[in-house]
């Protein structure tokens, strides 16, 4: 029994940490939340167990020892709860306006579009140019980071736990979060609100770096992609555009304009694929090409099943150079 006791314990210790837990938070909005919820839930276990006891003293308990019952009535049911939740109240107010409050001025802004099933994200510095990208945000450490999210279909929720708390995107609406990381690393993000059948398979990796690489990860993000270095990866590009993806993919420095799914001039740098549904590499990608109904049912991209082994293995491998 003892040993199952110490196995549960490290179990649930063990899910209090990790990339998508709001109790570990990397940021001040996350660590706002979680002082408030802990006050909640210790608050309300404190008062749970009291009013608990003072049930049992009542019945257990003879007449004169239990004097005063209108005190008690009056006192425990009126004047402490009216007591207990203004305060709760006054804080949770307070803590609302911070939430809620925008950066004055801003380091960098990020515009966040839900689909089905998949995350459209674009980089907007003072003074320059956006930056598409997809299914992957890159924020920089101790800079204020504007978030502007909204829907091009349905209600989607944009979350990030150990970042903030979660913010409706909805169609024709842009909401706004600011946030300011404080620590780097590799943070999950989910879609809060069910949105359809692939809801599940609907998240995304928010990476937070120190500041001047993140700099550098931004100068290299602009440049276009590059040529082909190899016969193989020159063949990929090739029937990349032979099977007509260039409808609805963009690769900057190519032909490739389109912005009905995601961008791809560099994903083979992103950590995931499919919106965290499947890490990156050659054998995911080419799977995702062949099969994306099979493995993500319902989503916006036909399956390519008619590609021969040769031509689907340097397609893939063409966007894996994508970096």
């Amino acid at each position: 029994m003892d040993g199952g006791l110490a196995l549960a314990a490290v179990l649930l210790l063990a899910a209090c940490e990790g990339r998508q837990s709001a109790l570990d938070p990397g940021a001040a909005n996350a660590r706002d939340i979680l002082v408030t919820t802990w006050v909640l839930f210790v608050g309300g276990t404190v008062i749970f167990v009291g009013v608990m006891a003072l049930a049992v003293w009542a019945v257990v308990a003879s007449p004169e020892r239990f004097p005063g019952a209108r005190s008690w009535v009056i006192g425990g049911g009126i004047v402490f709860p009216v007591v207990t939740l203004t305060v709760l109240q006054v804080h949770e107010f307070g803590l609302a306006r911070r939430l809620v409050t925008l950066a004055a001025d801003p380091a960098l802004t990020v515009e966040v579009t839900g689909h089905m099933w998949w995350w459209d994200v674009r980089y907007r510095e003072p003074g320059g140019g956006p930056l598409r990208s997809a299914n992957e945000i890159v924020i920089p450490a101790g800079r204020p980071v504007e978030f502007r999210v909204d829907s091009a279909d349905v209600i989607h929720s944009f979350w990030m736990p150990s970042l903030a708390g979660k913010i409706d995107m909805i169609p024709g609406r842009v909401n706004r979060l600011s946030i300011v990381a404080e620590r780097p690393g590799v943070y999950r993000g989910q879609c809060a609100e069910y949105c359809g059948a692939q809801h599940a398979l609907m998240a995304f990796d928010v990476i937070v770096m120190e500041p001047e690489r993140f700099d550098a990860w931004l100068a290299d993000q602009r440049r276009p992609a590059p040529d082909p270095a190899e016969p193989e990866l020159a063949r990929g590009r090739d029937a990349f555009f032979a099977f007509g993806c260039q409808s609805c993919h963009a690769v900057r420095g190519t032909p490739a304009v389109s912005r009905i799914g995601p961008d791809l001039t560099h994903v083979g740098g992103r950590l995931s694929i499919g919106a965290g549904s499947f890490a990156t590499n050659v054998g995911s990608l080419a799977g995702w090409i062949a099969s994306a109904q099979h493995l993500k049912p319902e989503n916006r991209m036909p399956s390519f099943d008619v590609m021969d082994g040769e031509t689907l293995r340097a397609m893939a491998a063409w966007l894996e150079s994508l970096k």
